[in-house]
């Protein structure tokens, strides 16, 4: 079984759960290459967790920790390298560039949100928009109008004085309930 890390990572920070199958395993403040539900992130290690116990009930598990001991599960890759980190650094920069276009972009759609900050994935393939507020139909049609403009992919993650707002999962498919139909 592989160790399992306490991580912080993302620009609003969320603290999540990772299996770490490395060899030399990574302590506390050092810097890791994590496979996130939004792709590869860097994140910071706050500490070693003490093994689940066996027995525990898998209708009791958070939701952002699903999935995060199978390979293709969240993770931590490796130890983060120096040239993993002047490439956050030119993301970062990236990211802040494009903050007042984004800006513009919401006030040119009549978004009622406010732009809170921007981040690139490490491997630059999705572009995580943090805006203030709750999740609602001016986030999803921030998200819907940025793939018709042809924005690329992107993730809405609304923030509240509480932090970060999760998805709301629902009960199953189709026939359950869970996707609102009747049947």
């Amino acid at each position: 079984m592989a160790a399992e890390l306490l991580v912080r990572y993302g620009v609003i920070p969320e603290v999540g759960r990772f299996p770490c199958p490395l060899n030399a395993s990574p302590g506390r403040g050092e810097r890791v290459v994590l496979l996130t539900h939004r792709g590869e992130q860097l994140g910071v290690v706050l500490q070693h967790l003490p093994p689940r116990p066996a027995e525990a009930d898998p209708a009791e598990a958070d939701p952002a920790e699903e999935g995060q001991s199978g390979s293709t599960g969240p993770t931590v890759r490796r130890i983060a390298t120096s040239e993993d980190l002047r490439h956050e650094d030119q993301l970062r920069s990236e990211a802040q560039d494009l903050f007042p276009r984004w800006q513009q972009l919401f006030v040119d759609w009549n978004l009622q949100l406010e732009l809170l900050d921007l981040e690139w994935t490490l491997e630059r393939d999705k572009l995580v928009i943090y805006v203030l507020g709750g999740r609602g139909p001016d986030t999803t049609r921030l998200a819907l109008l940025a793939a018709a403009a042809g924005q690329g992919p992107i993730e809405v993650q609304p923030v509240t004085a509480d932090g970060l707002v999760p998805l709301e999962r629902s009960g199953g498919g189709c026939g359950s309930g869970g996707c609102g139909c009747s049947h």
